[in-house]
C-alpha cells in the first residue's frame, strides 16, 4: 500500500528535530545566500523554530502549543499595548560565530534586522564574562565598561531609530546561548541603566509564552521556605520575608476581596506537604524562599532546595499544580551557571517546565538581607501594577534610588533575622542586589 500525504502522519516533536537542523542552516550561517533571500517573515519563523527546538530537546518533550508568524506577534504586541497602556517589543540577540544577529518586532510592525559584524562570538562571550564577573560582586563600579558595551550591541542599534519613536517601554527579550543569563536591568548607556527605561523580561521564544492578559487580583498566595540547611549556607532573613510579603499583599487595598495566604517552614517545607498544599486548592502565587541551583547537564542535575529532598527541574512537572490558574512562581535564593548553555537552558526555562505562566528567579547568589529588600518591595508593587514586569522593575528602581523603606528593611532584617551589619541605602543601590532578579517567560 503506498502512503498519501493525508494518511502519512508524523509526531510533532520528531518533526521539529528533523527540521531543526534546516531552521539553523537558515538562521544562523551568514555565508550562505539563501537566509537573505528569504522573506523576513520566514527568517523569524525559522529563528523561532530553532530556538523552541532547543528547549524541546533539552526538557524532552513537545512544547510549543501556537504558531504566530511575525505579523501575528506584532499584532498581538498592538494587542497587548491597548489591554495593558504599556507598548512591548520583542528582541532577539543571537550570537553567531562572526557577527551579532539583532531582530526587533514593535507594534504592527514588521521585524527589523541589525547584523553587527564588528561584534563576533568570542569578544561577546568574553563581555559578558567580564560583566557577570564584575557585577556578581556588591564592590565596585568595574562592571560599567562591560554594561556600557553590551547596551550599545544590543539595544542601540534600535533606540533612538525605534524604540523611542515608538513609545517602547516594555522589552520581551529573547536570547540564545551565552546571553540567556545576562543580568539585563543592569546593562547601561552611559546615563542610566536599562531598568530605568524599560521593564524586562526574559523569554525562551515568542510562541512559547502566554500572551492572554489578565489584571493582577487578589487571590491566594502560598509561601513557603527554609532557613536553616544540613550542607548549605543559612538563609537566617527566610522567617521574616516569608511573613513581610504575606502581609504587602493582605494590606494591599482592594474593593472586592483580599490575598489570602499559608506558609510553610523549615521542617514543614517538605515535598509531600507542598503537593499536599497544591493538591487541595488553586494558587496564583506560589513563592520559595530557600536555595536552588541551575547547574550544567540535564534538567534533573538543576534542583530547588527543600527541608527534606531537592525537588529536580526534570521532577517540577510532576506537582500537582493547579493550572492555569498559577499566574507566577518565585524563586528569591537562586543562581545558575551563568555561560553554561544547559544550565542557563534551565533557568530561562524554568516557567517553561513547571508550566506557569511568569517566574522570578535570581542569576547569582543575593546577600539573604539584600533578597529580603527585593522581594518586600515587589510584593508591594505586585497589586499596584499592571505587568508582573512593572511591579519588579519598579521593586529594582526603588533599591537602586535608595528608597527609605529599604533602608528600614535592612534594619529589621538586623534585628531579628542576622547579626550581620545592615546594609545602607548606598549599599543597597549597587546592582548586585537588585539586577540578578530576572522575570522569565511572561511579562504579563
Amino acid at each position: 500500500m503506498l502512503f498519501s500525504p493525508h494518511t502519512l502522519t508524523i509526531p510533532r516533536r520528531i518533526l521539529r528535530w528533523l527540521l531543526a537542523p534546516l531552521a539553523c542552516l537558515l538562521v544562523v550561517a551568514p555565508t550562505y545566500a539563501m537566509p537573505q533571500e528569504l522573506p523576513l517573515s520566514q527568517q523569524v519563523a525559522n529563528m523561532e523554530l530553532r530556538l523552541e527546538s532547543d528547549y524541546e530537546t533539552y526538557f524532552g518533550e513537545d512544547l510549543a502549543e501556537v504558531t504566530q508568524t511575525s505579523e501575528d506577534m506584532a499584532n498581538t504586541l498592538a494587542r497587548l499595548a491597548e489591554e495593558t497602556g504599556k507598548t512591548p517589543a520583542i528582541l532577539w540577540t543571537i550570537p553567531r560565530e562572526d557577527h551579532l544577529h539583532l531582530v526587533l518586532i514593535t507594534p504592527n510592525s514588521e521585524p527589523i534586522i541589525r547584523d553587527l559584524y564588528d561584534v563576533p562570538k568570542e569578544l561577546l562571550e568574553k563581555t559578558t564574562e567580564q560583566f557577570h564577573r564584575h557585577i556578581s560582586r556588591p564592590s565596585n563600579n568595574a562592571y560599567m565598561p562591560a554594561a556600557r558595551k553590551l547596551h550599545d550591541w544590543l539595544i542601540g542599534p534600535y533606540e533612538d531609530e525605534f524604540l523611542k519613536p515608538a513609545g517602547i517601554d516594555t522589552l520581551l527579550v529573547c536570547a540564545d546561548d551565552g546571553l540567556r543569563g545576562l543580568a539585563l536591568a543592569a546593562l547601561h548607556d552611559g546615563e542610566r541603566f536599562l531598568v530605568e527605561k524599560y521593564s524586562l523580561t526574559s523569554i525562551p521564544a515568542f510562541n512559547l509564552i502566554d500572551t492572554d492578559y489578565e489584571p493582577i487580583e487578589p487571590g491566594n498566595l502560598l509561601a513557603m521556605g527554609a532557613s536553616e540547611f544540613t550542607d548549605l549556607a543559612p538563609l537566617p532573613a527566610v522567617p521574616v520575608e516569608l511573613s513581610n510579603i504575606a502581609w504587602q499583599l493582605r494590606t494591599a487595598e482592594s474593593r472586592d476581596r483580599n490575598w489570602q495566604d499559608r506558609s510553610l517552614l523549615n521542617q514543614s517545607f517538605t515535598l509531600q506537604n507542598f503537593n499536599t498544599l497544591l493538591g487541595r486548592q488553586s494558587y496564583d502565587i506560589v513563592h520559595l524562599a530557600t536555595h536552588a541551583e541551575f547547574k550544567p547537564g540535564r534538567p534533573e542535575n538543576s534542583y530547588i532546595q527543600l527541608w527534606d529532598q531537592r525537588l529536580t527541574l526534570e521532577e517540577m512537572s510532576n506537582l500537582d499544580w493547579q493550572l492555569p490558574n498559577l499566574e507566577l512562581l518565585v524563586l528569591s535564593a537562586c543562581e545558575t551557571a551563568v555561560g553554561d548553555s544547559t544550565a542557563e537552558l534551565g533557568f530561562a526555562g524554568l516557567a517553561l517546565r513547571a508550566g506557569v505562566k511568569s517566574a522570578v528567579a535570581s542569576l547569582w547568589d543575593v546577600s539573604d538581607a539584600g533578597t529580603l529588600a527585593l522581594m518586600s518591595e515587589f510584593y508591594y508593587h505586585i497589586p499596584r501594577s499592571v505587568t508582573k514586569a512593572e511591579a519588579l522593575r519598579q521593586a529594582q528602581l526603588n533599591l537602586l534610588q535608595g528608597n527609605p523603606e529599604t533602608v528600614a528593611l535592612s534594619q529589621l532584617q538586623k534585628s531579628s533575622a542576622s547579626a550581620s551589619p545592615p546594609l545602607t541605602a548606598d549599599a543597597l543601590s549597587h546592582p548586585f542586589y537588585w539586577a540578578g532578579f530576572s522575570l522569565l517567560r511572561s511579562p504579563w
